[in-house]
């Protein structure tokens, strides 16, 4: 499995992620004292790759973790780093539930028939980890409500709770001085505990939120870093969507016409179609 690396600034260093067992972006934040990481990994495997990575280019290793939010892919690895994590009190909490878990195939059954986690991450899990399923949760050592700073000397990072569909807990992480704005997965459905869906209006706060800092590089977890002017493009159809289905609600077809007259198309594409079916479930 082959990953791409990318000085992203000045002061990050970033690992693209991996669809085929579901690996998100990891990033090393170095300061003059101190290297923060956010995120820690679905796995000590995917971890070690980027502990490589930063030892062959002579950078310090990180001292501390933040995590964007607990999902199974942003936060397995945590045991291996041996550092201080800072996370937010729901995550936290859920964490705590999991830790001690056997992750067996009758566990992972279990976890999905409870919508702990989804049939889809049960596969990437099987799938990142083979039969010999030894994972350790760690609970986070530092707990925050609202927000945090963290101070890596010359580097200042803050991490926010701005909730979503996706995870009530999900966070984002703003490094100041170089204007990168890390989103997690905030932006994505909700992917546990029943159908997928969107709140059309929470997608949308959360949108001008993100466009709110004006970033010189804007990060999904899963995606490709774009700066702010491509991340609005990118998102335009799916703004566009959210707006029509707050006014609209329920109406399908008034949906997907409004949708089609805006992007001037005659079919939307399966992306799209998909984002009508998610708005729509989210507006019931």
């Amino acid at each position: 499995m082959k990953h791409e690396f990318q000085q992203l600034s000045p002061h990050i260093l970033i690992m693209h992620a991996e669809h085929e067992t579901d690996r998100p972006i990891l990033a090393a934040i170095t300061g003059e004292r101190r290297t923060l990481l956010m995120d820690a990994g679905n796995s000590p495997a995917h971890a070690e790759l980027f502990r490589q990575e930063m030892a062959k280019r002579g950078m310090r290793q990180p001292e501390l973790i933040v995590l964007t939010h607990w999902h199974w892919d942003h936060s397995f690895g945590m045991a291996t780093w041996k550092v201080p994590v800072i996370a937010h009190e729901g995550t936290a909490e859920v964490l705590g539930n999991l830790a001690g878990r056997s992750w067996s195939d009758d566990d992972l059954e279990e976890l999905v028939l409870t919508g702990t986690v989804s049939d889809e991450s049960a596969q990437h899990i099987r799938l990142e980890y083979g039969d010999n399923r030894n994972i350790t949760v760690v609970k986070p050592d530092i707990v925050f409500t609202e927000s945090i700073n963290v101070d890596l000397g010359g580097v200042t990072c803050e991490l926010s709770h701005v909730g979503g569909d996706h995870s009530a807990d999900s966070c984002i992480l703003h490094v100041k001085e170089d204007n990168v704005l890390f989103l997690g997965d905030v932006l994505g459905p909700s992917v546990y505990g029943g159908p997928r869906q969107y709140s059309s209006t929470g997608f949308l706060n959360l949108l001008g939120l993100a466009y709110g800092y004006n970033a010189q590089w804007v990060v999904e977890s899963h995606g490709i870093p774009m700066s702010t002017e491509e991340f609005r493009a990118d998102l335009a159809p799916w703004e566009r969507l959210a707006r029509i289905v707050d006014v609209f609600g329920h109406n399908r077809e008034r949906v997907v016409k409004e949708l089609k007259d805006y992007l001037k198309l005659q079919e939307l594409p399966a992306d799209l179609l998909q984002g009508v079916e998610y708005f729509l479930a989210g507006s019931k």
